[in-house]
C-alpha cells in the first residue's frame, strides 16, 4: 500500500495541467510526500527481506532483525540499494519543494541526488529481477513474481530516462526535454503502481499458504 500511494503521487505530479490546477508549491509537495511513502515502503521491505531467512522463535514467528549484514543474498542487496535510492529522492524532492536555485545550482543540488536515486533504482530493479529469475537471464518460469519484477524494472528504466531528460542545460537554463521528463516520470510511476497492486495480490496468496508451504519467491524483495 505504501508503494502504491507513493507511485500515485509520482504519477499525478507530472501530469499535464496538474501543476496549473494545484500550484507549483502543492505540486512539489506531492512529489515529496510520494518520496516519503517510497522510503517507508522500502524500509519495511528491507527489514522483511533481512528477516526472511531467520529461524522461527519459540512462539513460531521469525526473529526480527533491524540491523543485519547479508552480502551473499541478492534480495538483501536489492532492498538495501532501493532504500538508499528512495532517500536520494527524499533529498531532491525536498530541496525542489522548499528552495529556489539558479542554473548553476539546480543540477548539483537537485538533479544530482535524483540521478543517484535513479541509478540505485536501476541496480535494485535489476537485482530483484535476477533473483526472481534464479540468477539467470533465460528460461525462467513466468510466475506472478516474475511479472512484478518485470513491471518494476520497466519503471526503474523509465525513471532513469526521466532523469536524463530533466537535466538542466547550463548554457541555456532550460530542461533538456521537459515533456519527455514528465511523460517518463508518469509512466515509470504507473509501472510501480501496477507492480504494487500485483504485489498486494501476491501477498494475499502467500498469506493463504499452509504452514508447510513455501511463500512465493520475491514477494518481499521485488
Amino acid at each position: 500500500m505504501l508503494f502504491a500511494i507513493g507511485s500515485l503521487c509520482f504519477f499525478l505530479g507530472p501530469l499535464p495541467g496538474f501543476v496549473q490546477l494545484v500550484g507549483s508549491a502543492a505540486d512539489g509537495a506531492v512529489f515529496f510526500v510520494g518520496s516519503v511513502f517510497f522510503t517507508a515502503a522500502a524500509l519495511i521491505q528491507h527489514l522483511v527481506s533481512a528477516t526472511a531467512d531467520c529461524a522461527p522463535s519459540k512462539i513460531g514467528h521469525a526473529r526480527f532483525r533491524a540491523l543485519t549484514f547479508q552480502p551473499r543474498r541478492i534480495g538483501w542487496w536489492a532492498t538495501l540499494i532501493q532504500l538508499v535510492g528512495t532517500v536520494y529522492f527524499n533529498v531532491d524532492t525536498y530541496r525542489a519543494m522548499t528552495q529556489s536555485f539558479d542554473t548553476s545550482q539546480v543540477d548539483r543540488l537537485v538533479w544530482a541526488p535524483e540521478a543517484l536515486g535513479s541509478i540505485c533504482f536501476l541496480i535494485s530493479g535489476l537485482l530483484a529481477y535476477l533473483e526472481v529469475r534464479g540468477g539467470g537471464v533465460r528460461d525462467a518460469e513466468r510466475t506472478l513474481e516474475w511479472r512484478i519484477a518485470i513491471v518494476n524494472l520497466a519503471g526503474c528504466v523509465l525513471f532513469g530516462l526521466s532523469t536524463i531528460a530533466s537535466y538542466v542545460v547550463p548554457s541555456t537554463g532550460d530542461v533538456l526535454a521537459l515533456a519527455a521528463a514528465n511523460v517518463t516520470t508518469s509512466l515509470g510511476a504507473l509501472c510501480f503502481l501496477v507492480g504494487a497492486v500485483m504485489l498486494l495480490r501476491d501477498s494475499a496468496t502467500a498469506e493463504g499458504l499452509g504452514p508447510d508451504d513455501e511463500p512465493a519467491v520475491g514477494a518481499a524483495t521485488t
